[in-house]
């Protein structure tokens, strides 16, 4: 549906020709309207009529090397897939960086996700402007090689040299959906089972404490279900959740977010089986690959995320501007 076009995704539209032929327009939704979509292609920019569109859908970005799609997609196309699955409440485009603000919940929501240039030379103080506006700290994602914090990558330099702090190294890893564990080679302890929902109910939302956070804000629980598709699964001891995970879902992609277990339960398997719940839930959509963040320090999880089948793919951190 052209409703549900997202500008910035890459999108394939067929659309009707002037002799009553069809062709399809593969590349970037650049802008939309009520009338007309702005696509970049490889042969370059064109204009589509709106009542001459067909048909029209997302579809994964292109891969930037040889490989299967998890590990063959490019960093900044893999970031563009998982800013789908974590939509903020407020984007605006500084060109191709996107500028988010979620009412300070989560660093994906409130940070400006820096992809390739911002094509401007004022970009970082229209960056701090942005978010002064909006009573948060000045926060920019920066991508980089999984190895170190990005040290010889310009933007990361240059923030270093203007004295903007570093916060929260992170992992990102990828797998083939169709090699992961499912449920079967996942077993729970007797008596623990499995529910699952497509919004986050009251005791899912009471075991997630993002960093800490004792409760989700209304700001947080849009987030949650912000995506074009999303599963919210609980591990249930009796009737006390003892463990939870989200999945999410764009075009060829399927995420893990949200998994955490409380410390009576760890070490039993299931967050094991909360991975596996959602690699089913994942092949039953048909996405190919599946991705998944973990701080970087956290030994315990990369090592289960990595006995499942994930690898690492590259790494991310943010940059936070000195307070004034």
């Amino acid at each position: 549906m052209i409703e549900d076009l997202q500008v910035g995704s890459r999108v394939v539209v067929r659309h009707r020709l002037p002799d009553g032929a069809a062709s399809d327009a593969l590349g970037d939704l650049v802008a939309a309207d009520d009338t007309t979509l702005r696509v970049r292609t490889r042969r370059g920019e064109v204009t589509l009529a709106r009542a001459d569109v067909l048909a029209a859908k997302v579809v994964p970005p292109p891969p930037a090397r040889k490989g299967p799609p998890h590990t063959a997609i490019g960093t900044d196309d893999l970031e563009r897939v998982m800013a789908e699955h974590w939509r903020p409440l407020e984007r605006l485009d500084l060109g191709t960086w996107r500028l988010r603000a979620s009412e300070g919940f989560t660093g994906r929501g409130n940070s400006a996700l820096a992809l390739g240039e911002p094509g401007v030379a004022d970009a970082i103080e229209r960056v701090e402007r942005f978010y002064a506006e909006r009573g948060l700290p000045a926060v920019v994602a920066v991508a980089h090689p999984a190895d170190g914090l990005g040290a010889g990558v310009p933007l990361v330099d240059d923030l270093a040299a203007r004295g903007w702090s570093v916060r929260t190294p992170t992992v990102v890893m990828t797998a083939a959906t169709d090699d992961l564990p499912g449920a079967g080679e996942a077993p729970l302890p007797i008596g623990l089972h499995v529910e699952r929902g497509g919004e986050p109910d009251a005791a899912w939302l009471a075991r997630y404490h993002y960093q800490g956070r004792p409760d989700v804000p209304p700001a947080g629980r849009r987030i949650l279900v912000s995506a074009d598709e999303q599963v919210f699964l609980r591990v249930l001891d009796g009737e006390e959740t003892v463990a939870i995970a989200r999945g999410s879902l764009s075009p060829g992609w399927a995420g893990v977010t949200a998994v955490e277990t409380a410390p009576s339960h760890r070490r039993r398997g299931l967050g094991a089986r909360l991975l596996a719940e959602v690699a089913d839930w994942a092949r039953d959509r048909g996405a190919a690959s599946t991705y998944l963040q973990v701080q970087g320090d956290n030994a315990g999880a990369r090592a289960l995320y990595e006995g499942a089948g994930f690898t690492v793919h590259h790494a991310y951190h943010y940059r936070v501007a000195p307070s004034a």
